[in-house]
Formats: C-alpha cells, sequence, structure tokens
C-alpha cells in the first residue's frame, strides 16, 4: 500500500540530515581551531621556556658608608645682663652755714722785693691807712693786731670766733716766710768766696737766691734758684758756699719745719 504523504515525510528527513550535518561541521571546526589553539599555546610556551637564558650580573660594591658627625651641641645663649635698678635718688641735707673765722693774733710780713722798681708807684688814696700795730712782730706772722687768739682766718676776714682748727703742719712742704711763726735766721758759716777775676777789675755785683732751709737748718741741695745775678760768677761763687752755711729753722707752734729762703748775697770790695 503507497502512502500519499511519503514524499512529504522525505523532506522531513532530509531536513534534519542537513541540521545534523552543519552541527557536526561546526563541531569539527571548533575542535580544529581548539586543538590548533591549543598548540600554539603549547608552543610559544615551550619556546619562551626554551629562550629563558639565566646571566649573572657582576654586582656592583655597595658605597662607603659615610660616618654621619654629631650635630654639634647647641649653643647656649648667655644670659641677658639685668636691667640695672634706678638708684634712690640721694637727698643731700643743706650745708651749715659757715661764718667766715676771725684771723690770727700777729703780725704782717713784707716779702723782700724782687724786683726793684725804676719809678714811683701810683698813690691808691682809697685804700686804708696801714696800721702799725700789724707790724709789731708779735703773735702769728700773716695774722693782725686785731685778730682773735688761735684765728685759722685770713687778714681781711671780719669773723669774730677763731673757727675750726688749723690743718696739722707737714714738714715736708716749704713755707713762705710770712706762713711760718718764727722765720729761718743766717747763724754763719762758709760766706761765698770774691772771684779773683772780678776783684781784680774791681767789679762789685750783687746776686739774689731762693732756696729751701730744711728743719735741720741747712740748705737742702738741688732747690737753689737764682733770680737775679750782676755777673754769673758771683752766681757760682753762692751755688759753691751754701751746703756749707748754717741757718736756725724755721718753726710753727713750735715745730720746725722747711722755709722758702730768699738771701740777698752783696760783692763788694774792701778798701
Amino acid at each position: 500500500m503507497r502512502l500519499l504523504e511519503s514524499k512529504p515525510e522525505k523532506r522531513t528527513r532530509w531536513a534534519g540530515g542537513t541540521i545534523f550535518s552543519i552541527a557536526l561541521h561546526v563541531g569539527l571546526i571548533f575542535l580544529a581551531v581548539f586543538a590548533t589553539a591549543r598548540a600554539g599555546v603549547e608552543k610559544a610556551k615551550k619556546d619562551r621556556a626554551e629562550k629563558v637564558n639565566f646571566v649573572a650580573v657582576k654586582k656592583e660594591p655597595p658605597p662607603p658608608e659615610v660616618k654621619k658627625e654629631p650635630p654639634p651641641p647647641p649653643k647656649k645663649e648667655p644670659p641677658k645682663p639685668k636691667a640695672p635698678k634706678a638708684p634712690k635718688p640721694v637727698v643731700t641735707p643743706p650745708a651749715p652755714r659757715v661764718e667766715t673765722p676771725a684771723p690770727p693774733k700777729g703780725f704782717q710780713v713784707v716779702p723782700p722785693v724782687v724786683n726793684v722798681p725804676t719809678a714811683l708807684p701810683s698813690i691808691d688814696l682809697s685804700k686804708a691807712v696801714t696800721n702799725e700795730n700789724d707790724f709789731s712782730g708779735k703773735g702769728v706772722a700773716g695774722g693782725t693786731a686785731s685778730g682773735v687768739e688761735g684765728g685759722t682766718g685770713k687778714a681781711g676776714d671780719k669773723g669774730k670766733d677763731p673757727g675750726p682748727p688749723a690743718e696739722p703742719v707737714l714738714k715736708s712742704t716749704p713755707y713762705m716766710e710770712f706762713q711760718v711763726e718764727k722765720p729761718v735766721q743766717h747763724l754763719g758759716g762758709d760766706t761765698p768766696d770774691y772771684p779773683a777775676s772780678l776783684r781784680d777789675m774791681g767789679v762789685k755785683g750783687e746776686v739774689l737766691a731762693q732756696f729751701v732751709v730744711g728743719e735741720n737748718g741747712r740748705y737742702e741741695s738741688g732747690t737753689l734758684k737764682i733770680l737775679s745775678s750782676s755777673n754769673p760768677a758771683f752766681s757760682e761763687a753762692v751755688k759753691r758756699a751754701l751746703p756749707g752755711m748754717r741757718f736756725s729753722a724755721a718753726q710753727i707752734g713750735g715745730q720746725k719745719v722747711k722755709q722758702l729762703v730768699q738771701m740777698p748775697f752783696q760783692f763788694n770790695l774792701k778798701t
């Protein structure tokens, strides 16, 4: 018996075979591609493993170790000076009023004339008249007749009290004639020799010398000063004679002191 639908069944079988064939080919292609890819990967791994060469690299010596110097110690700042405290104001009490002391009771001393004037001096009538009692020679040299016993003032002071005690006498200080109570007196000893050359020529002369007489009544070496001289030969004669001359020492308050003396020396021819 022949089926009417046999022809259509053949078409269905052909279509299923076609699908199967396509699937088979796709599988084969996939397997071929997979196998090829795997083989390439394995070859690449093999080639990579074969091409690795290990080369020994020479190591460079390590750089020398640099010793680090220790850092310097921190500088200590000097202590800041303390600001000085302001000094307290010193309040000085007012000085007590000191009254001028009275001059000592004594006498005036006329100093020797060093340079003799050649003309008459002018007379000043406005000055006070000299009191002759001031030249009595009694009391303290440099004082006045109207002074006070123990007074320490100066001539011309108008005080009434003696004033503070006088300063102690300094023996090393030469005094002037008006400052001592008892001046130097020439006692004797050597005298200047008359220069023979000047004597033969009949030359006269004078020398005014200044020197210090010590407490021992002797001329102190090195204190001679020639204030005036008519001839150098006369000056040399005085200089040679002074060490052999004798004097009485000046006194203040009973103590011997040095005095600056001005003494004239005359050189006259004996007739």
